[in-house]
């Protein structure tokens, strides 16, 4: 073959690959602009009636008003958040397989965990911070006398063992917020990991365990109901919903902090098209004054972050709780 006749075939073949790709690159454009054609299916790794229930719900109720799609919600529990996690990982890159993060599932749980399904940090693709929340250290008011942390540490301290302290499972914040409790007090305690706040928010009403280190929105109306009794919440400040709860450095704790936050996540690959638009109608979900009263009297704070800024927090608490998990020594196989 002379050199100009193998000349002229690399440029043609360059301007087919060339259009081929234009044609790729215009289909994933299509395919975004007009996204979503069909339901989007969001997995909360947890069961109904905890905080990323309630909040996946939210959410998910005011795109499926904006983008004229339902946005269906399936819980899928188990291993702290992990099963329901992993499913996303492994789904397809298309924007109709979602899941509602929690710290639990992409901060703590990768240093928790003895073997991860997934990689928190490169399995995913972010899509949109949803809120913070502090802890709410609760107990049964049948089986608890204390109405103070203090008055807590004595009387656990009196009886070491005597009671058990529920958490949403292995992994969570709940869960690690309780370890550092034990760590910090000397307290003993046994712990009782279920697949969920709600069921175990409901073994702590009646009487079944005895103290809860919950996320706020799941508990602070059994709270103000009675239901439930508060002695103090988790985060540096006080909580807004709550005012009249000292945070546990208030209490006598002053090393102790520890938050909750929620976010959405796509399978890696998803189109940044997809990302970005479910990003952008994420926020102004959250800015519409309905929802804005709604997470206010539930505790969160909603913080605005574009995928990019959502990718970079993960990273830094993801650094931040590898360190507390080992300090605090708890370790899941």
């Amino acid at each position: 073959m002379s050199p100009s006749s193998y000349s002229s075939r690399r440029r043609i073949l360059g301007l087919l690959l060339g259009a081929g790709a234009s044609l790729v690159s215009g289909a994933v454009l299509a395919q975004s602009s007009t996204y979503p054609t069909r339901p989007v299916r969001v997995i909360v790794p947890f069961t109904p009636g905890g905080t990323t229930d309630i909040f996946a719900r939210l959410v998910g109720e005011k795109l499926s008003q904006s983008l004229g799609q339902q946005f269906v919600i399936e819980n899928r529990g188990g291993a702290g958040g992990n099963i329901g996690a992993d499913a996303v990982a492994k789904a397809e890159p298309d924007g109709y397989m979602l899941v509602m993060g929690t710290v639990g599932t992409h901060a703590i749980n990768p240093s928790l965990y003895a073997k991860m399904p997934y990689d928190a940090l490169t399995d995913f693709a972010p899509v949109a911070y949803v809120a913070g929340v502090p802890n709410l250290m609760v107990v049964s008011p049948k089986k608890v006398k204390a109405t103070t942390v203090q008055e807590f540490i004595a009387e656990a301290k009196a009886t070491p063992g005597k009671f058990t302290m529920a958490s949403s499972g292995n992994g969570t914040s709940i869960h690690l917020s309780g370890e550092l409790f034990k760590q910090i007090t000397g307290v003993e305690m046994p712990h009782v990991p279920y697949r969920g706040s709600g069921p175990a928010v409901n073994d702590l009403i009646g009487g079944q365990v005895d103290v809860m280190f919950d996320n706020l929105p799941s508990s602070i109306e059994h709270v103000r109901g009675g239901n439930l009794r508060a002695l103090a919440v988790t985060s540096s400040k006080r909580s807004p919903a709550l005012p009249d709860k000292p945070t546990l450095a208030e209490a006598g704790l002053p090393q102790f902090e520890a938050t909750s936050w929620f976010a959405l996540f796509a399978p890696k690959g998803t189109p940044a098209d997809i990302t970005n638009k479910l990003n952008q109608e994420v926020r102004k979900a959250l800015e519409t004054p309905e929802l804005q009263k709604r997470f206010a009297d539930l505790g969160g704070e909603i913080q605005p972050m574009s995928p990019d800024e959502l990718m970079a927090y993960i990273r830094a608490e993801h650094e931040k709780w590898a360190k507390v998990v080992k300090a605090s020594g708890a370790k899941v196989d």
